[in-house]
């Protein structure tokens, strides 16, 4: 058997996959697992016997025992198998991945820089902060020029305290935020900011609404959810203050609806040209919220934004070609492997074992992976 590396095995490390935008990163692993339970890279030592395909699956059988297998766990060799930082189905990019003692490593990356690139559309603001969510309020962008985004990002560089999107997993003694709106209901703490660095942050493109295909998402939430978003936002924005006082339900939904309906007839009359666009590329420390960003720069313009497009292009020292490194240089994104390796070999696959010459997936995989850890 080849090896282009000096190389134990069963193999241990980690290497990072350009993930596609649609599926979860979860899904994603979950796919490539039964590739890497029928391996000879994973085979546990010399003298062990190859893996039963999953149909011939006997309980018992060591190898199976394992929730890394093949199926999770249902045929194939035992490969623990972890990632080192989710990526929303909406975002692509740099998925970095850990491969049984590798995933003992996986924790150091979270708190690595990384950088990515986002597209911001104007004028709308919804639940999840990013176009696979359900419309929470539109507002005026018309006025929005080139310079006053340059202007706006002075004030999102360097240590700042974010607040997480209150559409995250983020609860409050067992309870999210939004079900507190809802019952009109004041959580029992406020909120907690965390601080993040932005290293970097500039505007790379500015888009006009006729330059791009962009368009704001169908779904809407109900009108009563839309002031419960609302009301959960100000327990975001005031956590500080817990005198945020229930105000008369009906007066407040009458008020909200007139304003709505003013905005969305100054929209309706722009029938030339869609929504502008705006795209951004920063550097930030872990645990920042790329969707919070957008949506506070949205809010800093006097209208709203949400992310339509989300790339991770770099983590750490993984990144994609012309990402910005750490030392200032540019990558070539030869330690990335793009996903269509590993889409052709799941579409050949199939569940035996074959000892032999490395398949095209498991060549690359061992001419990129970090094992040195």
């Amino acid at each position: 058997m080849p090896k282009t590396q000096s190389i134990h095995y069963p193999l241990s490390g980690l290497f990072a996959v350009n993930k596609p935008s649609g599926p979860t990163s979860m899904a994603l692993l979950d796919s490539i697992k039964p590739l890497f339970g029928y391996s000879q890279l994973f085979k546990p030592s010399e003298d062990a016997p190859p893996p039963l395909p999953s149909d011939k699956k006997k309980k018992g059988n060591k190898w199976r025992k394992s929730k890394g297998g093949g199926g999770r766990g249902i045929g194939g060799f035992a490969v623990k198998v972890g990632q080192g930082g989710t990526l929303d189905p909406l975002a692509d990019g740099v998925l970095v991945v850990g491969l049984n003692k590798g995933t003992k490593k996986l924790a150091d990356l979270l708190n690595c820089s990384k950088e990515y690139t986002a597209i911001g559309l104007l004028g709308c603001e919804t639940d999840s902060y990013d176009s696979k969510g359900a419309v929470v309020s539109k507002s005026p962008w018309q006025h929005i020029t080139k310079a006053d985004i340059e202007k706006a990002l002075e004030g999102f560089r360097g240590e700042i305290d974010q607040l997480p999107p209150i559409f995250s997993a983020i609860k409050i003694e067992g309870k999210r935020l939004f079900e507190y709106a809802r019952a009109g209901e004041v959580p029992p703490k406020p909120v907690e900011s965390r601080k993040c660095t932005i290293h970097s942050l500039t505007l790379e493109d500015f888009i006009p609404g006729d330059k791009h295909s962009f368009i704001y998402p169908t779904n809407e939430l109900s009108h009563e959810d839309k002031v419960a978003a609302q009301k959960a936002q100000e327990f975001v924005s005031h956590s500080d203050d817990q005198s945020v006082e229930k105000s008369d339900s009906n007066s407040q939904l009458n008020e909200d609806k007139s304003d709505e309906e003013k905005i969305d007839n100054a929209l309706r009359a722009e029938t030339t040209e869609g929504p502008k666009a705006f795209k951004l590329r920063m550097t930030v420390s872990g645990g920042t919220y790329v969707r919070s960003i957008v949506h506070d720069l949205g809010k800093a313009l006097g209208s709203s934004a949400h992310v339509v497009e989300l790339t991770r292009t770099r983590q750490g020292e993984f990144a994609l070609p012309q990402a910005s490194m750490e030392d200032g240089g540019l990558s070539t994104g030869k330690n990335v492997i793009d996903w269509s390796v590993f889409e052709k070999a799941l579409a050949e696959k199939t569940d035996e074992y074959k000892e032999g010459e490395l398949a095209e997936w498991e060549q690359r995989l061992i001419s990129v992976i970090k094992t040195d850890i």
